[in-house]
């Protein structure tokens, strides 16, 4: 007796759309009943109004079967984003995001990321790793990501960051993350990659500057270390802030203990921000962020 094969039927695919607009009545109906008309299920929704600047934010998580595209969202969700003046954007949600990780001479947070990446905790797709110094080339090679060392003077700086510029469009690159990467980046690359460009580093800012920052804590006898990750914008250090992390410490911790648990608290916020970024949780909001984490 002959038996039919039944074909099993592909997954549907899975999609993100973000929005950021001036708040009034009437944006969710909109965007619920676009997806109920296209023939999308709702997988998971966030929104958040906020009163102070008037502006309203939405993450919508939803899934859609053949004929449905990203390109034909895209084309018939555009009548709906003038309409209520948005900033949106729909994206593949298994698609990975392409990465650049820029480091100088300490690798706590490069090695971490990337182990993540290939550990499949992180969905990203490390594209690069570029250095001002060779220390990490060998670990790059390690995960089989491709190094660029690109020296920077005072006199190189332009062309140093022409050549990372020129390898983030080559490469399609959606994100650049400062790894402990210890170099002032110039106004003109910061508006080039505005919002597409981390950083990480303690959060002892202002008030422990220059070498050694926690040495300096220690001396201090300070009670909490923490590590902030934020956007970079051409005011260093001063961009809208994605995720911070603290550890309580005592007063028998080393000065060296300290360093410890600063590079640990570091990693994971670092870690944190940019899986949110790659699977479009944070929303610019000013000079704040929007997480739907």
């Amino acid at each position: 007796m002959c038996h039919a094969v039944r074909m099993s039927e592909p997954a549907p695919e899975q999609f993100v759309l973000t929005l950021s607009c001036p708040d009034r009545k009437g944006i969710v109906h909109a965007v619920s009943s676009f997806l109920f008309m296209t023939d999308c299920n709702i997988e998971d929704s966030q929104q958040f109004g906020d009163h102070d600047t008037g502006l309203f934010f939405m993450r919508v998580h939803f899934s859609a079967d053949p004929p449905v595209t990203l390109e034909k969202l895209r084309a018939s969700f555009a009548a709906i984003g003038d309409s209520f003046r948005m900033d949106w954007q729909v994206h593949l949600a298994a698609q990975r995001m392409r990465v650049v990780l820029m480091v100088s001479r300490f690798g706590h947070c490069l090695n971490d990321l990337l182990y993540r990446s290939r550990s499949g905790a992180l969905p990203v797709e490390i594209a690069a790793v570029v250095s001002n110094h060779t220390d990490f080339a060998a670990l790059a090679a390690s995960h089989d990501v491709p190094f660029h060392h690109i020296p920077v003077t005072a006199d190189s700086k332009p062309q140093a960051e022409a050549e990372l510029l020129r390898l983030v469009e080559r490469e399609n690159v959606e994100l650049v993350v400062l790894a402990r990467y210890m170099q002032v980046l110039s106004d003109d690359l910061c508006k080039a990659l505005s919002g597409r460009i981390i950083n990480i580093h303690h959060s002892f800012l202002p008030s422990f500057k220059g070498a050694k920052p926690y040495h300096q804590a220690h001396a201090r006898g300070v009670k909490l270390i923490g590590a902030t990750a934020h956007y970079v914008t051409a005011d260093l250090d001063e961009g809208p802030i994605i995720e911070q992390e603290v550890e309580r410490v005592g007063h028998e911790v080393t000065p060296d203990q300290l360093v410890a648990v600063g590079r640990d608290v570091e990693c994971q916020a670092l870690a944190r921000a940019v899986q949110w970024h790659s699977e479009h949780r944070v929303l610019l909001n000013g000079h704040r962020t929007v997480v739907f984490a």
